[in-house]
């Protein structure tokens, strides 16, 4: 086998870009979809495969699952401080927007008798 011929044969080996981009707010998703890597890692995290998470959220290929998790494995540090940094986010953003809400002490009760009164109207409606 000449040199040319073994040189076609062998696969070339290229760095695998990762495909993840920061968005304007600073999140990061996976590049081509609107899926934070959050729903990656954690489903990862709680055992899925990457064919079930390719299965789970459509628009995903497989082969950019492997490469994200792939990254998460060499940088799991960074990653879950990141993480940990967007759960505190969101807990502060949660927090302010229920501060900024008026109390309601009874709110779930008043939307159960709602739903069931909705219920019974619904039942005793005409037919058309």
């Amino acid at each position: 086998m000449s040199t040319n011929e073994s040189a076609r044969l062998d696969p070339a080996f290229e760095p695998i870009v990762v495909p993840l981009r920061r968005d304007e707010q600073g999140a990061i998703r996976v590049s081509g979809t609107r899926l934070l890597l959050d729903l990656v890692v954690r489903r990862f995290q709680e055992g899925a495969t990457p064919e079930s998470i390719v299965e789970f959220y459509d628009g995903l290929a497989l082969a950019d699952v492997y490469a994200v998790l792939s990254y998460y494995l060499r940088h799991t540090d960074e990653i879950d401080s990141y993480l940990r940094r967007r759960e505190t986010e969101a807990r502060e953003v949660r927090e302010r927007i229920e501060a900024a809400q008026p109390p309601r002490p009874n709110l779930r009760a008043a939307v159960i008798a709602r739903a069931r009164a909705m219920a019974g109207e619904q039942a005793h409606a005409p037919a058309d």
